[in-house]
């Protein structure tokens, strides 16, 4: 490795990335695949997914930026602890995915990746442009993460680093400086292993390595803004921001270690699974209050109570039906209709 390359790497495990490499801006090798996925619809409502000029980003990252020579990816392990299987597993809390317990990694990595540019800006008397992304970018993440040497893109089409998981943000730092890069990493793979194909709650892969969006519960919970469709809904159990099965399942996973970063650990047993009964009774100034830079924020109260009473519904929990009766009421058309569904799966399911 090159002394720069070295340094650059040291510098950015001091910033606390647990993993960096730096290769050509180039585009993905995977990028007609990706096309062909967005071509099959597959991508659901998240229409800025296959915007031409997103599109074009992909093909040619000089559309991004002018000049642009290398490609500088980073991974920031979240990972803090496994909740107890009497939290994950009682039908009165709603479930969220680890990455989002606390603080919004959009926040907390760009504030580094922000750094490491300034570090490399440092390092050289050219008047060097860049630009950094966190999972914002017309960048397929994943895909330059394994050339890059973090990873390999498993069957549940997650990175997977086999010294550490998957439970990693990426971002990147695409620059006009011309770096040494990083040589290819020899990577093991999943071989025969299925088991995230096969725990997967909603059959939301049809084939390994590909992901149908529209049955993703992280789609149904998050990406999707109107009514989440009735035959999706018992498969979604109590998650309701997100979900880690198939993370949960792999074997890979056995090898992640607790993050020191304070930003990823839960303040409290209700960030990571709060009662539902505090979210079917949330009011916008709650909401607020409590999500705040936090990634759920991103949905709005309406989105998070919908998602509560699917879980609600699917807890058959005859205790929330006053919560649910109230909701009835609720200024969201959104919430009053999944409220109403929720209470006759109680009633009737």
């Amino acid at each position: 490795m090159s002394t720069v390359a070295q340094q650059i790497k040291d510098e950015a495990h001091r910033l606390g990335f647990s993993n960096l490499g730096i290769i050509p801006a180039l585009p993905s090798i995977r990028l007609e695949s990706f096309l062909r996925w967005i071509r099959m619809g597959m991508h659901g409502e998240m229409s800025y997914l296959a915007r031409a000029d997103r599109i074009a980003r992909r093909q040619d990252l000089n559309q991004i930026l002018p000049g642009a020579k290398s490609l500088v990816i980073a991974a920031l392990d979240y990972f803090s602890l496994r909740l107890p299987s009497e939290i994950t597993d009682n039908p009165l809390r709603g479930r969220i995915s680890n990455y989002a317990w606390n603080a919004d990694y959009h926040d907390v990595m760009l504030l580094k990746l922000e750094e490491l540019a300034y570090f490399i800006r440092g390092m050289t008397t050219e008047n060097i442009q860049y630009r950094a992304y966190v999972d914002t970018g017309a960048i397929l993440e994943r895909d330059h993460g394994e050339r890059g040497g973090l990873g390999f893109v498993g069957k549940n089409t997650m990175l997977i680093h086999p010294g550490r998981g998957s439970l990693f943000f990426l971002g990147e730092i695409l620059t006009t400086v011309d770096l040494p890069y990083d040589d290819p990493v020899p990577m093991p793979g999943c071989g025969s292993c299925t088991h995230c194909l096969q725990a997967c709650p909603t059959s939301a892969f049809p084939t390994p390595h590909i992901l149908d969006a529209r049955r993703c519960i992280s789609y149904l919970t998050i990406e999707l803004k109107r009514t989440i469709p009735q035959e999706m809904r018992p498969l979604m159990g109590n998650w309701i921001y997100g979900c880690d099965v198939c993370q949960e399942v792999c074997p890979w996973q056995r090898f992640a270690t607790a993050v020191a970063e304070k930003h990823f650990v839960p303040e409290y047993l209700n960030r990571a699974a709060p009662f539902l009964t505090e979210l079917l009774s949330l009011s916008e100034e709650d909401f607020r209050k409590q999500y705040l830079g936090t990634p759920i924020a991103r949905i709005g109260r309406a989105r998070l109570v919908r998602n509560a009473c699917v879980a609600a519904g699917n807890s058959r929990a005859s205790e929330l039906g006053t919560n649910l009766t109230a909701l009835l009421e609720d200024q969201s058309e959104l919430v009053r209709g999944h409220a109403a569904w929720a209470l006759g799966e109680i009633r009737f399911g």
